[in-house]
């Protein structure tokens, strides 16, 4: 079962966490990260995968403009991605940059879609989902893990 992992990154961290985060999918038996960026993702990507974790870099706390633009091109799909599994993640420039706001942006959206949200297990951190300031340190890494294996065993569940 494919699970997408769809980012825009300018500077590099929010793809080494999208990274991090397909590492986590892999390890879960009959499920197969597939990772995208805003530029490369189609319809198609969005209607075959059981899942999607979206993620951007903060900007004026909300997502970016290229990961927007994706979800709002793909708008006539939206009812086809009802009841497939939704998580976001983040990276920011600072530490009050932003990065739960940005989240909460994505979810919102995930939700429209008719998505059922998960964010990241109570072993990471409990919250909205994978975030970081600057470069993804390695307990960061191990919390994208830790958020792509949890929205991988509950696609297992859903549809295994």
């Amino acid at each position: 079962m494919q699970i997408l992992i769809l980012y825009y990154s300018k500077g590099g961290n929010t793809q080494s966490l999208a990274n991090a985060i397909a590492k986590g999918i892999d390890r879960i038996e009959g499920c197969q990260a597939i990772l995208k960026t805003t530029d490369q993702v189609t319809k198609e990507d969005f209607l075959s995968c059981k899942g999607i974790i979206a993620g951007s870099p903060v900007y004026f706390g909300v997502m970016s403009a290229n990961l927007k633009r994706v979800f709002d091109e793909f708008v006539s799909i939206r009812r086809q991605m009802e009841g497939k599994v939704g998580a976001a993640f983040a990276t920011s420039g600072d530490a009050t940059g932003g990065k739960e706001t940005t989240m909460m942006t994505i979810i919102q959206t995930l939700l429209i879609y008719g998505m059922i949200i998960v964010g990241d297990p109570m072993s990471a951190t409990g919250h909205y989902g994978v975030a970081c300031v600057g470069e993804p340190d390695t307990k960061t890494k191990e919390n994208a893990e830790k958020l792509g294996m949890r929205v991988a065993e509950l696609v297992k569940k859903l549809f295994g």
